[in-house]
């Protein structure tokens, strides 16, 4: 009995120790692509927690990024100090940068690594918000850049890396390839793929525990649907796209009275684009220029300047476009949707919405407004109980204050329901 007792605590250790072992030899992975902003902060958080959960070993961060919020950035920053396992930023794949809020986030990572050929650093901070750095005078920049050096270094302190260095990226704008990070001791580990990061990482004291991932099984953690849409959202071109849409519906509601359809997407697209600039770096003299190209395009709608204007919009348009966000944000639009997006709106306003606003300055040409003016014939006497025209091959009731005999020449002056208000096209003599 005795020895039937042993063997099933034997079997429970051994299934217990199976199951710890292939708990512990997991990894978790996520992957970062875009610029750093909340919904990339939320999607890190859970992340996390979610990996803690499940008992993985470590979890990876893939990082390709141009920078982001300062504040989502000191979100990440605070969840991997708070983190109950250890995180790996893996700045990948070859080609890839972690630039301004990237660096921040490498640096504060337990293990950080970069592929060949990757880069990391310019982390100067650029102000939120319309205006941007441009428009902040020297003193709140100087204050924002002593605090983004001064958070930097912490990091760097905190997690044993080159302090020096870290402020530089700050101060001067540093930025470095992966091979001399590991040279500075910017990094830890250059690794050409994910295989091979695990074998480096195996047996790695990481907060006093060994890491065991010779055998790891890596388990990606993706995106909900709504992380994926507000990231999405968070692209510079979706900000250029709302503003667009903002200026066509409220346009299209204007040369189209009663439409409604184009006012109410006009009006969302708004208030969106109006949130969006709250909190991106935007460069309001970018803005002013894409207005400027509106009102030019308006212009050259009534005014005869045989395209000058529409020339000049198209202009101020691309510019303020390629200045729409702050230089050093990270954010920009490519030539590749510039391009046919700039075309597209200048045949909106010389063809859509010009010929909308054209419309409505014409003569009316259609219904009753059209007699308004006219003169005819009496067809018999017409007197204020009464008579009839004839006129554009109808015949009409008509009524007039002052009689006319029949023969006589009426002036369509009004009309009330379907009788016409007449009265004498010559004045009586006297």
């Amino acid at each position: 009995m005795s020895t039937l007792w042993l063997r099933v605590l034997l079997s429970g250790s051994l299934l217990l120790s199976a199951t710890s072992a292939g708990w512990a030899s997991q990894v978790g992975r996520i992957l970062i692509r875009s610029a750093i902003g909340p919904s990339t902060a939320e999607y890190i958080g859970r992340a996390i927690d979610l990996s803690t959960r499940r008992g993985d070993a470590c979890l990876i961060v893939e990082l390709d990024t141009p920078g982001g919020l300062l504040e989502s950035t000191k979100e990440i920053v605070q969840k991997f100090y708070a983190s109950e396992i250890p995180l790996i930023v893996y700045v990948t794949p070859s080609g890839a940068n972690a630039a301004s809020a990237g660096c921040f986030i490498t640096l504060a990572a337990d293990v950080a690594a970069m592929a060949p050929n990757t880069s990391i650093g310019a982390a100067h901070p650029v102000s939120m918000g319309p205006g941007g750095a441009e428009k902040t005078d020297d003193v709140m920049k100087q204050k924002l850049e002593n605090y983004a050096g001064s958070y930097i270094e912490a990091i760097a302190q905190k997690r044993g890396r080159n302090v020096e260095w870290a402020r530089s990226s700050v101060t001067t704008s540093e930025s470095i390839t992966a091979e001399k990070a590991l040279e500075l001791k910017v990094i830890d580990i250059v690794s050409p793929d994910l295989k091979d990061l695990l074998r480096q990482l195996d047996q790695r004291q990481v907060r006093g525990t060994s890491l065991n991932l010779a055998a790891a099984t890596i388990s990606h953690i993706p995106m909900l649907p709504r992380e994926r849409l507000f990231q999405m959202l968070w692209r510079p071109e979706v900000m250029l796209i709302l503003m667009l849409a903002a200026v066509y519906g409220l346009i299209g509601e204007l040369s189209n009275p009663g439409a409604i359809l184009p006012g109410v997407v006009g009006a969302i697209a708004l208030i969106l684009a109006l949130n969006m600039m709250a909190i991106l770096p935007i460069n309001m003299a970018g803005v002013a220029l894409i207005l400027l190209a509106v009102i030019l395009f308006g212009i050259d709608i009534f005014a005869p300047t045989h395209g000058v204007l529409t020339f000049g919009g198209i202009v101020s348009f691309f510019l303020g476009a390629l200045m729409l966000f702050e230089r050093g944000s990270g954010l920009r639009i490519s030539l590749a949707f510039l391009i046919p997006i700039t075309l597209l709106t200048a045949l909106f306003f010389l063809f859509v919405a010009g010929a909308g606003l054209r419309a409505q300055r014409l003569p009316v040409r259609s219904g009753p407004e059209t007699m308004l003016g006219q003169i005819v014939p009496a067809l018999n006497r017409i007197d204020p109980s009464g008579g009839r025209v004839f006129i554009e091959g109808e015949h009409w009731n008509a009524t007039s204050e002052t009689p006319i005999e029949q023969g006589a020449t009426v002036l369509v002056e009004g009309f009330n329901g379907l009788t016409l208000k007449v009265r004498p096209a010559t004045p009586a003599k006297i």
